[in-house]
């Protein structure tokens, strides 16, 4: 039989980049038809603004451009992540932070890290990358003329999560036809196959489709409830499972930091995303060793004023996957999928590499199914796995001990095999891109190399010889000499960002 009435259930972030991704892939054949479903009675978590640089292509692909991102979205730039006091203060990792950037920690493809292990590792590993002058004072990574989606060096988004979701609702409206209905979905039906035959909808309505997409968020409605796909619980290798998040309004004249800020505190770390009208926070802490007036206190603390409850929303974590990502004739998406806390803005990039896949792979034919849900699963497993241990990485490798709960992240918590392995090797020699053998490994070597040398991990040194010590200085000086005169020559991040809404409000009164 061949599929042609899509389902995706839920709206959101997950929901309409899924229904993009599909209507690029498919949109060429009349006979499809996607349908996305959305309550009005079921809250978008909404907090999942921050991008990683893959979200440009991403949105290239789409057809949406970069001037109605950034003049919808509240959209600020960002060129990496500020980690501070993930490290006790006492170890090399100078002022006790570091970036983890978006650009390459191989300046002129050259590989630096032996070099810098020897001579430069006071100066922190976070020097090796052209952004480190452009964050420190909080530069647009942009040049006035640069192309859309192009800068002067690599970069993504912070955005309004809300708003982002409309911009590619109706994109996905527009270009690609995709209708749009509420309608809560009550009960699900499935056929003597066990497959999903119809949704019910509260409204009384029963509607049949022959593929259905869950994107529901942790209800999970679809592929949780309905199909009963048992939930993979990584809670045991990272310990956070709570957030409190709030909102904080900023002025027109506020500095706009071009980078997202992720602070340690005792028992977790807190996120501070600045957008052009507010900044987005977040307290992760583990409840196990931190009661919740405690979180309060911490996140209060970090304001710089008192909290109560009432201040903040309070969001359960459960680290972890779907056993089974696509099952009969639903795949889940988003939330629906997994979870893991969004330290290196984990879910808009997991989504969007689920939703990519699973478009480019989609059945024409029920019959195709099988044999393409078992490598989709194999390969999102996988991606899954890789991804919780990167997050794990920044606590498991931190010499903080000052509390239970670093003591547990360090001295405790199980790690899987892959990255107890890499570890080991990383003692002894550093990383290289032939550790990376799979095209699912999301975060590669670049990534591992800032955090790994941003925290001050410790790796043998081997002896390099002079022409090679000679060369890695000039490059090192070239790079840094690089990044303080763009730092000079961008102008404030802020300004470019309000010089842009000038120029379109300019451009609207002369269209009237």
């Amino acid at each position: 039989m061949k599929i042609r009435k899509i389902a995706i259930v839920g709206g959101g972030t997950a929901g309409w980049m899924t229904a993009n991704h599909l209507g690029v892939e498919l949109c060429r054949d009349p006979d499809i038809e996607i349908t996305l479903i959305e309550s009005k009675d079921v809250p978008v978590i909404g907090v999942g603004e921050g991008t990683v640089p893959r979200i440009k292509e991403t949105l290239k692909k789409f057809g949406i451009s970069e001037v109605d991102l950034l003049s919808s979205c509240d959209t600020t730039f960002k060129t990496g992540i500020k980690f501070s006091n993930w490290m006790s203060g006492k170890s090399s990792a100078k002022g006790n932070y570091y970036y983890h950037p978006f650009s390459s920690p191989y300046p002129q493809g050259f590989d630096i890290t032996d070099y810098w292990l020897q001579a430069e590792k006071a100066s922190g590993f976070s020097r090796l990358s052209e952004i480190f002058s452009i964050a420190e004072s909080d530069r647009c990574p942009k040049h006035k003329s640069s192309p859309p989606y192009v800068g002067a060096v690599d970069y993504a988004y912070h955005f309004n999560a809300g708003k982002f979701s409309d911009l590619i609702a109706s994109n996905a409206k527009s270009r690609f036809g995709v209708k749009h209905k509420f309608e809560t979905v009550e009960d699900v039906r499935l056929n003597a196959d066990g497959d999903i035959e119809s949704l019910i909808y509260a409204s009384g309505l029963e509607e049949a489709f022959d593929f259905y997409l869950d994107c529901s968020g942790f209800s999970a409605v679809l592929l949780g409830k309905a199909l009963q796909t048992p939930y993979e619980d990584k809670s045991s290798q990272i310990l956070t499972d709570t957030a409190l998040v709030l909102q904080e309004p900023t002025s027109e004249s506020s500095t706009i930091q071009p980078y997202t800020t992720a602070v340690a505190h005792k028992a977790g770390w807190i996120w501070d995303i600045p957008l052009t009208t507010r900044r987005g926070l977040g307290c992760v802490y583990s409840s196990a060793h931190l009661p919740e007036a405690e979180a309060l206190g911490e996140f209060s603390s970090y304001l710089g004023r008192p909290l109560e409850m009432d201040d903040v929303r309070k969001i359960p974590m459960k680290i972890g996957y779907r056993r089974d990502f696509w099952k009969k004739n639903c795949v889940a998406l988003g939330l629906s999928q997994g979870f893991v806390e969004p330290l290196e803005a984990t879910s808009i990039l997991v989504t969007d590499f689920s939703a990519n896949l699973l478009a480019k792979s989609f059945p024409r034919f029920s019959q195709d199914i099988e044999v393409l849900s078992g490598y989709y699963n194999r390969s999102v497993k996988y991606t899954w796995d890789r991804v919780i241990d990167f997050v794990q990485l920044h606590y498991c490798i931190s010499d903080r001990r000052d509390t239970d709960f670093w003591v547990d992240c360090t001295e405790g918590a199980p790690m899987s095999d892959v990255l107890e392995e890499r570890l080991e090797r990383w003692s002894i020699t550093t990383p290289k891109s032939s550790d990376f053998f799979s095209t699912f490994d999301i975060f590669g070597v670049e990534n591992y190399l800032f955090v790994l040398y941003g925290m001050g991990y410790s790796t043998k040194s081997i002896v390099i010889g002079e022409k090679e010590r000679v060369e890695a200085e000039k490059i090192l000086r070239d790079l840094q000499g690089r990044s303080e005169r763009m730092a000079e020559e961008l102008i404030p991040h802020r300004s470019w960002l309000s010089e842009l809404q000038k120029q379109l409000s300019k451009m609207g009164a002369h269209s009237q």
